[in-house]
């Protein structure tokens, strides 16, 4: 099991239902063909363009109210400090 949140907004559902409509929309379009009603698949990919830009746009459209966010805010590490020469006038190795 995953300890992972799930996000349960409206827009985060509608997004979960891309892969479930690509399966039963290509599905659907192999029965079609199989039943010799005209349709090739060869010439129907436009139908899945079409479905997943609806579902995108669904998507986009949905209120995002309640939105569960993937990643935990946290604070970014502090830069790194580079070590300081003990000698500020030399450089290391001169006259070598």
């Amino acid at each position: 099991m995953s300890d992972r949140v799930r996000c349960t907004c409206r827009r985060c559902t509608i997004r979960s239902l891309t892969g479930p409509a690509m399966i039963i929309t290509v599905g659907i379009l192999f029965l079609l063909q199989q039943m010799h009603s005209g349709f090739s698949f060869g010439q129907t990919w436009p139908v899945i363009l079409v479905v997943l830009g609806v579902i995108h746009l669904a998507s986009a459209l949905a209120p995002d109210d309640g939105h569960i966010s993937a990643a935990p805010q946290t604070a970014p590490p502090p830069p790194a400090v580079p070590p300081q020469n003990p000698n500020p006038g030399a450089f290391p190795r001169q006259g070598q």
